[in-house]
């Protein structure tokens, strides 16, 4: 199965509480941290809501 690596590029500061919280359950706290999660709709859904924070590539 495919995997998405996700990596946080901007900071959630003065973003609404939804992608605050979104990008904390993605698993990242820093600018720079870089997670790898399973590729399924409930995680594209996930960084399609923060898509102007993160950076988002296939593995």
């Amino acid at each position: 199965m495919a995997t998405l690596k996700i990596t946080l590029i901007r900071s959630t500061s003065k973003c609404k509480k939804n992608q605050i919280a979104t990008v904390q359950a993605l698993g990242l706290r820093k600018i720079g941290q870089t997670v790898e999660k399973q590729d399924n709709p409930q995680m594209r859904g996930m960084v399609r809501t923060v898509a102007h924070l993160v950076r988002c590539e296939e593995i």
